[in-house]
């Protein structure tokens, strides 16, 4: 999952609590889940409803912070409503709570594609209490926090691109940025035959799935790093879930290394070292694309790349799930140009570098 960030942010505590939804077929999981929202006073249950279509219909009425999304359900399961959802909630987030969400299971990476911005596994009805509650709380937290966190950064406009090219792209993310790396890729045709370099923060179980879910989002082979593999053209490679992805000159090839250190953002892997050694071997013909993401992972890698002349695009607020990463990078002033996902595929698909 999304790799925690150093702290949380704090909230102030004139904040009206946060308001929840909890969509699940049992009436004993609604029951206690509720129990342990509103245990904490920052939050309310605002509505727990049995299935997606009552969940529709609440959210025609209501709006809500966050939506806890089973996918188990009778009628309509919840990834294949998990769209409409998404747009009902009309900015809520999506915190998948499902006993299908184990380590490693396809129906995350699946949920994370199509929007959700958490998974957690839901253990069976003796067990809903203790870890299983304060895991939940924190990750709702996380959400709300990251919100008011970038709430008050300052606006940052979008760029327009201008002419250049680039040898290297290079893609961070971590929580909201499976749903904006499957917009992002969609909108870069198959010809395109830059190497693209991925790190998202997501446990080791996952990536196998995840680089299968990327090459059939990039339409192109997609493959997790392993220590001196050759960035090829028209190629992902993906930062494994336990290393740092590097890259080194090695003659006339560029390959990957992988390290383990600790690194000034916390996560492992993280997008920092990514970006610093793309500055140190493609300098200026390098492209860093920061994606949604809670935290600041990433800014300290942007900082190194623009100052050896590369370019940066990060992904705008709107679309973005938590606009901490990319936020981070704009208000450094790294960015040239701040997008929706779809628009920087396209920018990136025209071999054009922004100015």
């Amino acid at each position: 999952m999304p790799a925690k960030p150093q702290m949380l942010a704090t909230v102030a505590p004139s904040t009206p609590p946060a308001r929840i939804l909890i969509v699940d077929d049992s009436a004993v999981a609604r029951a206690v889940i509720a129990k342990m929202i509103e245990a904490n006073p920052r939050f309310v249950v605002a509505g727990a409803v049995a299935d997606a279509q009552a969940a529709m219909a609440f959210l025609r009425g209501q709006s809500v912070d966050v939506i806890l999304l089973d996918i188990e359900m009778p009628g309509v399961d919840g990834l294949t409503a998990l769209p409409d959802l998404i747009e009902g909630g009309r900015g809520a987030r999506v915190i998948i709570v499902s006993s299908s969400c184990a380590e490693g299971a396809a129906a995350t990476i699946q949920a994370l594609t199509l929007g959700a911005a958490d998974t957690l596994v839901k253990p069976g009805l003796g067990n809903l209490v203790g870890r299983f509650g304060d895991a939940l709380i924190e990750k709702i937290a996380r959400l709300i926090d990251g919100d008011e966190a970038s709430a008050r950064r300052d606006a940052y406009p979008p760029v327009a691109a201008g002419a250049g090219d680039f040898d290297i792209v290079a893609v961070g993310a971590s929580t909201g940025g499976i749903h904006a790396l499957s917009q992002m890729l969609r909108a870069i045709p198959a010809s395109f035959q830059t190497p693209i370099l991925i790190t998202q923060h997501l446990s080791a179980s996952f990536m196998p799935y995840f680089a299968a879910q990327i090459a059939v989002l990039a339409s192109r082979p997609c493959e997790v790093a392993h220590e001196h593999m050759r960035i090829k053209p028209g190629r992902v490679v993906i930062a494994p879930g336990e290393a740092h992805l590097r890259c080194v000159r090695y003659g006339d090839a560029v390959v990957a290394k992988l390290t383990s250190e600790r690194v000034p953002s916390g996560c492992l892997p993280s997008v920092d070292p990514m970006l610093a050694t793309v500055a140190e071997t493609f300098g200026p013909r390098a492209l860093g694309v920061v994606l949604s993401g809670m935290g600041r992972d990433g800014a300290l890698g942007a900082a190194q790349l623009a100052a050896a002349g590369g370019s940066l695009v990060v992904q705008d607020k709107a679309s973005s799930v938590v606009w901490g990463m990319p936020g981070a990078v704009a208000n450094g002033g790294f960015a040239q140009a701040v997008l929706p996902p779809d628009e920087i595929g396209r920018l990136i698909a025209g071999g054009k570098r922004p100015q």
